[in-house]
């Protein structure tokens, strides 16, 4: 119970930053074949009962490859495109109406068992895509393969103010009333750059995008994502690359933050959306993480961070008052609107020195480097300040500051104003490091 309360207070914070929010959720036909989809409709139904606006988009590969097989007739691709003729059209068309239908049935769900119960949702599409004909590439006639022209965003728009789901199926249409398949990818793309939407959440087979290694990727600025594009490339890792280019696109047409995450995972959708690291891989259009100098709004941040650490005797005790007056010393490293470490520089410009003190991070964030991070940071400052030397005084990170090119010290070494304030009975070991 007491987990419960508790991660139920601590997503607070997203379901108000949620509210009125767009989010397009692309969801490929796999992950609707998937055993846990029903979870999946269930947490999009929560999303939206929490007053996120949703644009479902879907997509529908597997199930025209299982068309086609019953019609006995042969995919074709070319650049990982598929090739539609009129019989494979005929057989996209059968599948994805279907899907569309299945897709709205349990959106309408109301059992008193089901976790949809009193829900009641309106859920709407209809000729929201226009698209255009890919063409000849390299030789190559696609046929009915098409590309997205254009959103309707006002009618879309419209829709989400009047609290309806807007679902938009791997099809559009062209002025000239030809039908056309498409990438279910291209338009959650597309769409989520056109609506402006807060957020653009990409289900994957993986639990997000991996590295060389096979390790989560878990968070990846958008500007730094070419290099993994092209080792996804090279590997053949195609679903990899889709995705990491279609989240790219999205950042670089505004849309401030795209997420890939499992649809194998229950409660993929709702840990991503609601905790602060999720469970899938952020590509954002900057830094999801960022250092600062502290400012009067951050004192409550801070006393939430550094007080166990004062409790355990680790840090010296330091007043609400003593912090307002101080915050101009700080420097913090914020991840996501919390405070996960800090530090803070004193500087005592007549001896050239300075004062590193309440070096401190968040228990859950002790293996990111985040207080090398705040080292040179401080180091930074005191440069900056025309300072030689940095000292402190610590009494458990002993090893730390001297693996950092920190040397023991006497009192006698510090500045007069500051040997005159030892505490005997805390017994801090002093250490000094000469700036470069």
């Amino acid at each position: 119970m007491h987990d419960y309360v508790n991660s139920l207070r601590h997503s607070l914070p997203y379901i108000n930053a949620h509210r009125e929010r767009t989010f397009v959720v692309m969801l490929p036909g796999e992950s609707i074949e998937h055993e846990n989809f029903g979870n999946t409709v269930h947490d999009l139904v929560l999303l939206h009962s929490l007053g996120v606006r949703l644009v479902l988009v879907f997509g529908s590969r597997p199930q025209i490859e299982a068309r086609l097989t019953e019609q006995g007739l042969e995919s074709h691709y070319y650049q990982d495109l598929r090739i539609t003729d009129t019989a494979t059209l005929n057989c996209v068309l059968a599948a994805v109406g279907q899907l569309r239908a299945f897709m709205e049935a349990r959106l309408s769900m109301d059992m008193a068992s089901s976790p949809m119960q009193g829900a009641r949702l309106r859920v709407a599409g209809g000729n929201l895509v226009t698209a255009r004909p890919l063409g000849v590439i390299n030789g190559v006639d696609y046929q009915h393969t098409g590309e997205v022209r254009r959103i309707d965003s006002k009618g879309i728009k419209r829709l989400l103010d009047d609290r309806t789901i807007v679902l938009l199926p791997p099809l559009g249409y062209s002025p000239t009333g030809e039908t056309f398949n498409l990438a279910c990818d291209d338009i959650a793309t597309r769409a989520a750059i056109e609506l402006q939407a807060d957020k653009l959440l990409l289900f994957s087979a993986e639990q997000g995008l991996l590295d060389a290694s096979g390790q989560l990727i878990r968070e990846l600025p958008a500007q730094h994502a070419e290099q993994h594009l092209q080792r996804f490339k090279d590997a053949k890792q195609l679903e990899q690359a889709e995705l990491l280019q279609a989240a790219v696109s999205a950042c670089r047409g505004g849309v401030p933050r795209c997420h890939i995450l499992s649809y194998h995972l229950d409660g993929a959708l709702l840990t991503e959306t609601f905790t602060r690291d999720g469970c899938g891989t952020l590509i954002d259009q900057g830094q999801f993480e960022h250092v600062r100098e502290a400012q009067i709004e951050d004192v409550g941040g801070l006393l939430e961070l550094i007080r166990p650490l004062e409790e355990q005797g680790v840090l010296v005790r330091r007043s609400r008052d003593l912090i307002e007056r101080e915050i101009n010393q700080f420097s913090i490293v914020e991840r996501d609107g919390l405070i996960i470490a800090c530090a803070a520089l004193y500087p005592f410009p007549d001896e050239a020195t300075g004062e590193l003190a309440c070096l401190a991070v968040h228990p859950e964030y002790r293996h990111g480097k985040r207080g090398d991070v705040l080292l040179e940071r401080i180091e930074q400052r005191a440069r900056g300040l025309n300072l030689n030397s940095l000292f402190v005084l610590t009494t458990r990170t002993a090893h730390w500051f001297q693996e950092r090119g920190f040397q023991a010290c006497t009192l006698e070494q510090l500045p007069s104003a500051k040997a005159s304030l030892y505490n005997f009975q805390r017994n801090s070991k002093v250490f000094r490091k000469t700036l470069s």
